[in-house]
């Protein structure tokens, strides 16, 4: 072993470290939860460590067996040639969580309407927080704090112009706010020490704005410590119709995060998008041949500087934060910071299965990983 592949040298986050020389999943799983090796300590005592450690053997199939080179020796990572992904059959309890990723794709909350005294539309929501236990892989349960119980929270929608007015309720145990991202007065901008402030637990209030500009954006808890709020599970897409509208179109959400399921803020273990993930591995998200598919992406991910979405065997055309409705570039891959996001608009010529994923390897194989199966 050289100098710089000693230890000394590694700066690999110790959290992320442990995950990739392999080790135990916390809870009931079992080390064959996940189809590589891991160390996973998502512990339901309020954010601290539950103590995973090192396991001797790391590697695994994606039938969730352990990883054997032909020579015996197991190596440190796993995966077989079919790549990492839940065991065969074992799957999340979507029911028991409350939401599933597949409806989240095309779930989007218009709220109630009325007229305004001047003849614009209004429209109204409710958005709850709570504290949830949400499995996030078999077996392992996380200690989510969430918007109405589910990661992420609902899709907003609306048309630029319309007056908004989402009443927040903080039913969980810490205080939080909702902070959109978008035009509107300083005191409706969900931030300590304006306007309403931080809602303590019990707590309401009322945001209230006219919907600008159009494009797609997102929200999010206020409260420090700021990534963690956000890590935890309070974030959701909000988007903004064009008052002349965009073409018809197949419309899905993809809200791309991760769990640091060790509570150090130092890394995350998996990475998702829309909640749970490899979902999309185990039911690829179906789309018909030649017909237009406009994807809201949004990157919420905390404690990794960037994110990205690369889409196998075809291009899209690409609007940045959809605030413009001519495409910034025609690509098979974008890169978005946090907080930043995007519309994604594109036509399969060919039937098939199409992979997309994170075009970091390490996220991909940590969980951000699916499946277009396009259909005639």
């Amino acid at each position: 072993m050289t100098a710089s592949d000693s230890p000394e040298h590694d700066h690999t986050p110790p959290s992320r470290r442990r995950f990739l020389l392999g080790g135990a999943l916390a809870g009931t799983a079992g080390a064959a939860a996940l189809g590589m090796g891991g160390a996973l300590t998502a512990s339901a005592d309020n954010g601290h460590n539950s103590g995973g450690h090192n396991g001797a053997n790391g590697g695994g199939h994606s039938d969730g067996t352990s990883g054997q080179s032909a020579d015996g020796h197991h190596g440190a990572r796993g995966g077989g040639a079919k790549g990492p992904t839940f065991r065969t059959g074992s799957t999340v309890d979507h029911k028991a969580n409350g939401f599933h990723p597949t409806e989240v794709l095309r779930d989007f909350d218009y709220g109630r309407t009325s007229r305004t005294a001047d003849g614009r539309t209004m429209r109204e929501y409710d958005v709850y927080a709570s504290d949830e236990e949400i499995e996030v892989a078999p077996g392992v349960k996380y200690p989510a704090w969430t918007y109405n119980s589910r990661i992420p929270g609902p899709t907003l929608r609306c048309t630029e112009g319309d007056r908004l007015r989402v009443r927040f309720h903080n039913g969980s145990e810490h205080p939080h706010t909702i902070h959109f991202h978008g035009i509107h007065p300083a005191e409706m901008d969900g931030i300590p020490e304006v306007g309403a402030g931080v809602i303590e637990p019990g707590g309401s209030t009322v945001y209230e704005f006219d919907a600008e500009p159009f494009g797609v954006h997102l929200y999010h808890c206020h409260v420090g410590p700021l990534a963690e709020h956000i890590a935890r599970g309070l974030y959701g897409t909000f988007i903004v119709d064009p008052k002349q509208g965009r073409p018809d179109a197949d419309e899905l959400v993809m809200v791309m995060h991760g769990y640091n399921t060790t509570f150090d803020g130092e890394g995350n273990q998996l990475y998702a998008v829309n909640g749970i993930p490899f979902h999309y591995m185990h039911e690829p998200v179906r789309v018909k041949r030649n017909e237009l598919v406009r994807v809201y992406l949004v990157n919420t991910l905390e404690y990794d500087p960037i994110n990205s979405f690369h889409l196998h065997g075809n291009f899209f055309d690409y609007f940045p934060t959809g605030t413009r409705l001519e495409p910034s570039e025609f690509t098979d891959t974008i890169v978005q910071g946090q907080g930043q996001r995007g519309i994604c608009e594109m036509r399969f010529k060919y039937p098939g299965k199409y992979m997309f994923h994170a075009h970091k390897t390490e996220f991909a194989e940590l969980g951000w990983m699916g499946f277009f199966e396009v259909v005639e």
